[in-house]
Order: C-alpha cells, then sequence, then structure tokens
C-alpha cells in the first residue's frame, strides 16, 4: 500500500499523467496533468494550501512509470 498522499501516473500514450490523492483510505483521481501547472491546480483545488513547494517532496508525491516533470511519452 502506498503511504505517500499524491501519486502521479505513468505518462499516457496521448501524453499527460494521470494525478491522483488519497483520502480517507482511498485514491480519488484529480484528473490529467499535462505540465507542472496542471499538477499545481489539481492539488490546489484538492485543499492542498501550498502545492508548489510539495511536488518534489517524495514524502508527499510518488512519481511513478517516469521521471518527474515529464508529461509526455517516452
Amino acid at each position: 500500500m502506498n503511504s505517500v498522499p499524491i501519486t502521479v501516473h505513468r505518462p499516457s500514450a496521448s501524453g499527460g499523467r494521470r494525478v491522483s490523492v488519497r483520502r480517507g483510505g482511498q485514491d480519488e483521481i484529480l484528473g490529467l496533468a499535462h505540465s507542472d501547472h496542471d499538477l499545481v491546480v489539481f492539488l490546489e483545488a484538492a485543499g492542498l494550501p501550498d502545492p508548489e513547494t510539495v511536488i518534489d517532496d517524495p514524502a508527499w508525491v510518488e512519481w511513478r512509470g517516469g521521471r518527474a516533470h515529464r508529461w509526455s511519452a517516452a
């Protein structure tokens, strides 16, 4: 089980990465991000007070299936 509250999933074939947040033991999909800006907007909407400071913090965000800040499929 993932203990990090925010997951940025692997890039999709068409580009972008699904973003999910764990709340109350359930994963909630926030949307498909195509940039750091999209990720920050999703996290602000989810109630995170200062998302710009946590997107590179592995205690908060797990980047799966690709390098952090890469939004297109390889």
